[in-house]
């Protein structure tokens, strides 16, 4: 929305308008994505994975495959000899491309490039994580959003990127909306957030919840994050069911197999104003707790966590013995750092 478009048409609005106007709600953020999602499609926009190796030659890779989801793209690169050994690999270069469209169908068609992700190797397969794997593959996070294949029974690799449709935003160069400035509110910056969260693989959706009102206090903040509680496990009433088994379908070429207590979570949270905070789209795997005790349910107790330099995600299921899936507790951690740059503030 243009907010410079509208002032002079609405700045005689009642109080409140512009509350009205900044609330978000979970369905206007999935009709934002959906716009983004038909406009990466109908734009012609196709994906390329440049590959350099030790010695400093390119090789420029095609799509295997994609897979769109609610709040994210998945983008897989496999087969044959496409990929080097990851550990001989210098750089991954990440492009979105797109396509010219001309009336003149023998006319060779210009494109438009823009680099999504690129990615010095070496400093990352040194602290790859294992993440999953089953009797053909196992995966590696080489970062949050990639991960690499590696197939035991053939001598095959796949790069595998998972991007927030946000990203792709930014990437396009869309201009960034800063919250207004507020000298008044003493905990401005800690209220207000809005939280939406999906769990999938490349088949279904597990799960798709929003959050609204999320805050924290200022006397709260601890260590340097300030904590946002989206499930608390000791109210069973936000205790959310999942509506399938958390697992990662793959396949290449003839080979397919499933990856077990593994999947895919895509988190957006926005603050007050309905504007961007931050977005993370990444493979998660389930950790199993082998102290945690429970009274509401019988069965297994996982963990599934994710941490960058400004947010912290933590995430309690519970399997019970009769195989279903139940999220007790989501708590979102947010760097005191992330919210002063965003905020203008100093907590």
């Amino acid at each position: 929305m243009n907010v410079q478009l509208l002032s002079n048409k609405t700045r005689d609005h009642v109080a409140g308008y512009w509350k009205e106007l900044y609330c978000v709600t979970p369905q206007l953020l999935l009709l934002y994505f959906n716009i983004v999602l038909s406009s990466s499609r109908n734009l012609r926009v196709t994906w390329e994975l440049t590959v350099t190796d030790m010695s400093g030659r390119e090789s420029t890779l095609e799509l295997s495959w994609s897979h769109f989801s609610e709040t994210s793209l998945t983008l897989c690169w496999c087969g044959g000899d496409c990929l080097l050994n990851y550990e001989e690999i210098f750089s991954l270069q990440l492009h979105g491309i797109r396509r010219i469209a001309f009336s003149c169908p023998n006319l060779k068609k210009p494109s438009k490039r823009s680099l999504v992700a690129n990615l010095d190797m070496q400093p990352l397969t040194k602290c790859a994580q294992v993440i999953g794997q089953d009797q053909f593959v196992l995966l590696k996070l080489l970062q949050p959003g990639i991960i690499i294949g590696l197939w035991r029974v053939i001598h095959s690799q796949a790069a595998v990127f998972f991007l927030h449709y946000y990203s792709l935003i930014i990437v396009a160069k869309a201009p960034i909306i800063q919250p207004p400035f507020d000298d008044i509110d003493p905990e401005y910056g800690l209220h207000g957030y809005k939280l939406h969260i999906v769990l999938h693989d490349t088949v279904c959706k597990l799960m798709s919840e929003s959050f609204s009102q999320l805050f924290c206090h200022r006397a709260h903040i601890s260590d340097g994050w300030i904590q946002l509680t989206a499930i608390s496990r000791t109210n069973s009433s936000q205790h959310i069911q999942f509506s399938g088994k958390p697992m990662l379908p793959w396949r290449c070429e003839a080979l397919e197999g499933t990856v077990e207590n593994c999947c895919i979570m895509s988190l957006t949270l926005l603050d007050e104003f309905g504007n961007q905070f931050s977005c993370v789209t990444t493979p998660i795997s389930m950790e199993l707790e082998k102290a945690a005790v429970s009274y509401d349910y019988d069965g297994e107790h996982y963990l599934i966590q994710h941490e960058d330099s400004n947010i912290q995600v933590k995430m309690q299921l519970v399997k019970t013995t009769a195989k279903k899936h139940f999220v007790v507790s989501l708590i979102v951690y947010v760097s005191v750092l992330f919210v002063n740059k965003h905020f203008s503030r100093d907590y």
